[in-house]
């Protein structure tokens, strides 16, 4: 199975969560991501799940689940996308 990504650490301090994932450090405003984890406690946040391909990340505390393309801000192109010409 091909990792999408290589999560390494995820910390918290404050409104931001602290990534660093394929050799990269992202502070990240989590409350512009995710309400529930903005109203979660910090033993909740800290209480995660990444998941085996890199993917994303999720808390069954709370019941949330966000990608690491989104909290990134990556975007890829669809296969189904057709190109202009």
């Amino acid at each position: 199975m091909d990792k999408a990504h290589e999560v390494t650490k995820v910390s918290f301090s404050g409104n931001k969560m602290h990534l660093l994932t394929d050799g990269r450090e992202y502070d990240i405003d989590f409350s512009r991501h995710s309400q529930r984890l903005a109203n979660a406690s910090l033993t909740q946040r800290q209480h995660f799940v990444i998941s085996p391909s890199g993917y994303g990340i999720h808390w069954p505390e709370i019941d949330e689940d966000l990608s690491i393309d989104g909290l990134i801000g990556v975007t890829h192109k669809s296969p189904f996308a057709k190109s202009a010409k």
